[in-house]
């Protein structure tokens, strides 16, 4: 008699059916060799340690429920429960390996998509992709593939690794017990689905546990007791932050020494949130929920704070470089400080941990405006406005219509007072404030000294702004997430219309496939015709007037002549950048490990392929901005025969440091009108870190920098409660 032999597709049946019994098919099988073993045993018995072998590689399967996908912003769950596993421990050697599923949906980029396990550890498996796309069909999340879920398209059909490690699970816990597919549609009451089948694997060979345990960044840590952060309303819940201060390394298991108390928390941004890295909004709370005023990794104290998610910024510096650029030139700018995050046990990334922008002594400094006060002075500040997506409630219809799109309708929303603060009279007072400039901009006279535009606005920082916004070519800094700030007159004088703080920079410093940009490589175009483009918000087209006055012209281009001589110049700008990846190179490759989108368009659509590498995208980001400038070199507008600074308006005293640059060292020129013995000295990097805090007592002593790294700093010298800034230049 001939000896029988099992095909592959008896195999599969046999191991098919015992997996679904949640057994192996060891044992029939070597029934039958048993029955064979004249002529297995004898001759045969490595078949036997060969089949041995490959039943340590079989997996356990286990389904869970089904149902519908609500769509009203909250979590839900389908569950199943997973019992009798061969190891009920999970570690590498035996442990979870894969999720698969199949659901509907018309809008994937809405859905959030989880695995918990039964000791409550979350794995978020994907979120935030698929955009517009319907469905996940026959997907699947392992972790031993290398195309990144978010390389995929709808419906996803086929192998991905998921955005976060399914590892994570197999930590040492007993896999027998409630296991949970947790969904949330982030975008409510607008999409449907349902989940219509869902499974998870079990077997050798399994990944390990993300490992995450120091950084020389401040490591923020944040718990919300189980509940799931949402777009609104925010939740409680914990946050911890540990630094042990610059140049010291931090440790996870280290006691949180910087904060550590209640916070409320919730997703921020519109965009932004729709992307897998989400951003948050965060506020400091104390016992009972009341604001509390901290100051956080050396920030002033406030309690409104945001995380600000990278996902879409590979070189994580886009929003810091345009920060630190306008706060140089003289400016309120956003303080930052970069952190890695993890919440609720789950490794997140690197983000920037910011203050938002508000009315603050601190922050944008401006009078405070209660809502009683509706007459004389009181009523004439302070006010921020913004340019942006706008409702009927929160915003006011301008009477006049851009001056290149006069079909174009524009609004502007107030910001502070909130629009459920802002009294009618308060309300009336601003907008006849706009109207009058408006008017005094597009009368026949608008470049008179005496009657046109002046009269309301501070060009000085209207330059300014617009040059961080052209230089970046961000689209969102005219017509989206664009501030303007009042404050209180004085009996002698108006307070005019200031442009900033800046804001949102994740769009620019990069080729995008939108608008006129499409095609666009060589570093050109006027990113303040944005109304050009049909945009989501339509832009006030201020600038578009402004720009045909000769006088704004050439003032724009003698400050661009001046900062290309300091904080502009590419050398000043690669050492920001250079200093800024170096400060980031351990963190980023942990950040890329989570999120899986190098060398991946993900985010912004951009016309150039995506770098690889971070350094690929370091280069990339400096062959930009030099392509840029050179464009801008060309082509900024006005005259500078006779370039002075002099006769512009709120012209701020610096001091003067020399040599500047230098490698070695820099004597300070105190100011004339001050006779002081002293003075308190501090010095500043590029990333906002303290350098030098010491008190100046004869002034003729240079200032030693031999201990600094070559690049660009802010000086401040404060004298009789006076403060003095300057840039200094390290070579």
């Amino acid at each position: 008699m001939k000896t029988k032999r099992l095909s592959f597709n008896k195999l599969n049946y046999l191991k098919t059916k015992s997996v679904q019994q949640g057994g192996f098919f060891l044992l029939p099988t070597l029934h039958y060799f048993y029955k064979r073993k004249d002529t297995f045993m004898k001759k045969n018995y490595f078949l036997i340690a060969l089949f041995l072998i490959l039943n340590s590689a079989f997996s356990q399967t286990f389904s869970g429920s089904t149902g519908a996908i609500s769509d009203d912003g909250q979590p839900n769950e389908y569950t199943l429960t997973a019992s009798g596993l061969s190891a009920s421990t999970l570690t590498n050697s035996y442990g979870l390996t894969q999720v698969c599923l199949n659901l509907t949906h018309t809008w994937d980029s809405d859905l959030n998509v989880f695995l918990v396990a039964p000791d409550g550890t979350s794995v978020n498996l994907f979120s935030g992709v698929g955009g517009d796309g319907d469905n996940f069909t026959n997907t699947c999340l392992n972790q031993s593939v290398t195309t990144s879920i978010n390389a995929g398209s709808p419906p996803y059909t086929g192998t991905f690794k998921p955005q976060e490690t399914l590892g994570n699970v197999n930590n040492g816990q007993n896999g027998n017990g409630l296991w949970k597919l947790r969904i949330i549609d982030t975008y409510a009451f607008a999409d449907t689905g349902s989940v219509l089948s869902w499974s998870i694997t079990f077997g050798n060979n399994a990944p390990t546990p993300f490992a995450f345990t120091t950084s020389n960044l401040p490591i923020v840590i944040i718990n919300t007791n189980g509940v799931p952060i949402q777009d609104e309303p925010s939740i409680n819940a914990t946050m911890g932050i540990i630094y042990n201060g610059e140049g010291n390394i931090n440790s996870v298991t280290d006691t949180p020494n910087d904060y550590n108390g209640n916070i409320l928390i919730e997703y921020r941004g519109n965009y932004s949130q729709t992307l897998p890295q989400k951003p948050y909004k965060i506020e400091t709370i104390d016992a009972t929920n009341a604001e509390l005023d901290v100051s956080i990794l050396g920030m002033p104290e406030e309690h409104d704070w945001a995380l600000i998610a990278n996902y879409n910024d590979k070189v994580f510096m886009r929003n810091t470089l345009a920060y630190s650029l306008f706060n140089q030139m003289g400016h309120y700018a956003a303080r930052h400080r970069y952190c890695e995050v993890i919440i609720n046990g789950s490794y997140q990334g690197v983000f920037i941990l910011m203050e938002t922008l508000k009315r603050d002594n601190n922050r944008i400094d401006i009078a405070k405006l209660d809502p009683d006060e509706n007459s004389g002075l009181n009523l004439t500040g302070g006010y921020i406005l913004k340019n942006d997506l706008w409702s009927p409630e929160d915003s006011w219809l301008l009477n006049y219509h851009p001056i290149d799109h006069p079909e174009l309708d524009v609004h502007l929303v107030y910001d502070y007072p909130k629009p459920d603060d802002i009294s009618p009279q308060q309300q009336t007072y601003i907008q006849d404030f706009i109207n009058d400039y408006e008017t005094a901009l597009y009368s026949t006279d608008f470049a008179s000294t005496t009657s046109g535009y002046r009269n309301f606005i501070d060009t000085n920082s209207f330059i300014d702004y617009f040059i961080i916004n052209e230089l970046s070519r961000n689209n969102d800094g005219f017509k989206k997430s664009s501030y303007f700030h009042k404050d209180k007159n004085s009996a002698s004088q108006i307070a005019k219309l200031k442009a900033g703080p800046v804001w949102d920079f994740d769009w620019a410093w990069k080729n995008i496939n939108e608008c006129f940009l499409t095609t666009v490589t060589d570093g050109s175009g006027w990113i303040h015709l944005i109304n050009d483009c049909n945009p989501d918000s339509n832009s006030t087209g201020w600038y578009v007037r402004l720009l045909q006055d000769p006088s704004f012209q050439s003032e724009l281009h003698c400050r661009w002549i001046e900062l290309r001589a300091t904080i502009l110049s590419e050398t000043a700008l690669n050492n920001y950048i250079d200093q800024t990846a170096l400060y980031l190179q351990d963190a980023q490759a942990r950040h890329f490990e989570r999120w899986g989108n190098l060398g991946i368009s993900t985010g912004t659509p951009e016309i150039d392929p995506d770098p690889a590498t971070f350094e690929g995208q370091i280069i990339k980001f400096k062959n930009w901005i030099t392509t840029r400038i050179a464009w801008l070199d060309a082509n900024m507008p006005g005259d500078i025969t006779n370039c002075s600074l002099a006769t512009t308006e709120n012209t701020k005293e610096k001091l003067l440091l020399y040599p500047n640059p230098t490698n070695n060292s820099f004597v300070i020129s105190i100011p004339n009108q001050f006779e002081a013995t002293e003075g308190h000295l501090t010095i500043f990097d590029a990333l906002g870190r303290m350098i030098v805090n010491t008190t100046i007592e004869n002034w003729d002593k240079a200032t030693d920098v031999t201990h600094m790294n070559a690049g660009i700093y802010t000086v401040q010298l404060l004298i009789s409660d006076k403060k003095y800034t300057s840039q200094l230049i390290i070579n």
